[in-house]
């Protein structure tokens, strides 16, 4: 079942990807073409890791990517992952999408059945969000948006890997309509299991959700909790809207229901320290 589910990864990315690619690119991005190195310069997988690793916090990124790839191309995870971030942003290197894409597309395929408690699953669950985005937006010449493929990697990391971030999106999704049938419930479903692991998006849809009503019966002060923990974690320019949506939540409110919102998640916080 997780073998079939995530054989698709490699079949939905090579799909999708053999649209017109942008003059440079590998034919077969599923794989990028690595730089050659020789083994004798970083002796392993295992050591190239650590040589990347350790030379990225240098500041030396063009060391890092080096080694990066080739521990990639020796089937460590991690270092494609870090390649996969590096691409996405332009982080030391050219900025370059359909890499990113790429190296994601490698994760997924190649560990889609690593076990959810594993060392590895952190890394692997990641990529399947970001394979998620990528679907969800599309990358410009090279992958069509496509909400139903975005939804397939978000549901995957979010049920097999119990993923905070992929039952966010998947939530997200569900409560628009878009890749799947909307279904308010079901995103609650998806809010509340994020919002427990402290996903602060989660936290405020969730809360405005259950302040509204919004296909959920209506429990104001549980949802005033919720956009209490949501504005606790938040930050006041990058989460502005979190502290927007607090605050009509809160205007809107008796004080009865404020007291014992701010006492929940107190005890909330209290449980989880």
């Amino acid at each position: 079942m997780r073998t079939s589910s995530f054989a698709l990864a490699g079949a939905i990315a090579l799909t999708a990807v053999f649209a017109p690619a942008r003059p440079g690119h590998a034919v077969d991005p599923a794989r990028p073409k690595l730089r050659a190195e020789a083994s004798e310069d970083y002796g392993s997988g295992k050591e190239a890791l650590r040589i990347g690793v350790r030379s990225y916090n240098a500041g030396d990124k063009g060391g890092a990517a080096r080694a990066l790839e080739y521990a990639a191309d020796q089937g460590y995870p991690l270092a494609a992952w870090k390649l996969g971030r590096m691409y996405a942003e332009g982080d030391g290197v050219e900025k370059d999408p359909l890499k990113a894409f790429a190296f994601y597309t490698r994760i997924a395929d190649e560990n889609a059945d690593e076990a959810p408690d594993s060392p590895k699953a952190s890394v692997v669950s990641s990529a399947f969000v970001a394979l998620g985005s990528y679907f969800l937006d599309g990358i410009k010449n090279s992958v069509s948006p496509n909400p139903e493929r975005a939804a397939e990697m978000f549901s995957y990391a979010a049920s097999y890997f119990g993923d905070s971030d992929a039952q966010f999106h998947l939530a997200k999704l569900y409560l628009s309509g878009s890749g799947v049938d909307r279904d308010e419930r079901q995103a609650a479903r998806w809010f509340n299991l994020s919002a427990e692991k402290g996903n602060l998006g989660a936290q405020a849809l969730l809360g405005r959700m259950l302040v509204e009503g919004q296909g959920v019966p209506r429990e104001r002060a549980r949802g005033l909790m919720w956009l209490t923990l949501a504005k606790q974690g938040a930050d006041p320019k990058r989460d502005a809207w979190i502290f927007a949506m607090h605050a009509d939540a809160f205007d809107a409110s008796n004080e009865t229901d404020r007291r014992s919102a701010v006492a929940s998640a107190e005890r909330f916080q209290s449980r989880r320290r």
